[in-house]
């Protein structure tokens, strides 16, 4: 039997506020919520960190499928770039998953900081111009499909939504409305949340019962998220996303400086 599937009073109300926290950020930001829900799950919801990676993504499916319809309804979701981006996005979940055994993550960790970092900073300096469509060309198609390679391996590596690679890019890289960016990234989430959930259901890792009362209270959460994100200024809008990029930078620069602390514990015993 799992750890996730041992039975333990779970905090059900605690879970409930963890789904809320989540959820609301994934509606604002489409960035999933996983990248909060997680440590909140292994710091206050009694889950080890396995159980908490997957059962946060449990909770995404429901999230991101609420959330990209309610950006769908104000047209801000573009169908044929989500739609390149998710092939690569699955295809990248699965060589993460495959590199995760071979790839010094040490120094993967402190690339994707220094990523976050760059993102963040020129969030502080660009505000997106909203009305902006995503200009669809054969080219591009290939860039969106490089996009969700980068972001499903990177994924799979670090256990993070794609949202947070894919919004910031569609805005500083593609150069569209952060609108569309944020619609067409929740959109991407749902296929491969439903491909990790599948694998992680039949690895045993998932808590079923917690995954549904965080999934819904972030599903709840994530229309009144997405709802003040249809409105934000996009100024506005852009330094709040660049200020939780650099929590979630120094959030990942905690973890590497143990990591890095641990394998030089390791090698000198």
């Amino acid at each position: 039997m799992t750890a996730a599937n041992v039975p333990t009073a779970r905090p059900w109300a605690t879970m409930a506020v963890i789904g809320v926290i989540g959820g609301f950020l994934s509606g604002l930001f489409a960035i999933g919520g996983g990248i909060i829900m997680v440590p909140l799950l292994t710091a206050f919801g009694r889950l080890d960190q396995r159980a908490a990676s997957a059962t946060s993504l449990a909770a995404i499916v429901p999230t991101s499928i609420v959330g990209s319809i309610t950006y769908l309804v104000a047209g801000q979701v573009d169908l044929t770039a989500g739609l390149f981006i998710a092939i690569g996005a699955i295809v990248g979940a699965v060589l993460g998953s495959a590199l995760l055994k071979r790839v010094p993550l040490l120094a993967l960790r402190w690339m994707f900081i220094v990523f976050i970092l760059l993102v963040a900073i020129r969030l502080f300096f660009i505000a997106p111009e909203r009305g902006h469509a995503i200009a669809f060309t054969v080219v591009v198609a290939l860039e969106y499909v490089l996009l969700g390679l980068v972001m499903g391996v990177l994924s799979g590596l670090f256990g993070i939504g794609g949202g947070i690679i894919a919004v910031p890019a569609l805005i500083g890289v593609f150069a569209i409305s952060d609108l569309i960016a944020k619609g067409t990234s929740l959109l991407v989430m749902i296929p491969t949340s439903v491909v990790g959930t599948v694998s992680n259901w039949r690895a045993g890792t998932v808590d079923i019962r917690a995954g549904i009362v965080v999934g819904i209270a972030a599903t709840v959460a994530s229309i009144p998220g997405a709802a003040v994100a249809l409105v934000l200024a996009p100024r506005l809008s852009a330094v709040l996303f660049g200020l939780l990029l650099l929590a979630v930078a120094a959030q990942l620069t905690v973890k590497a400086l143990a990591a890095q602390r641990a394998a030089s514990t390791a090698a000198r015993v």
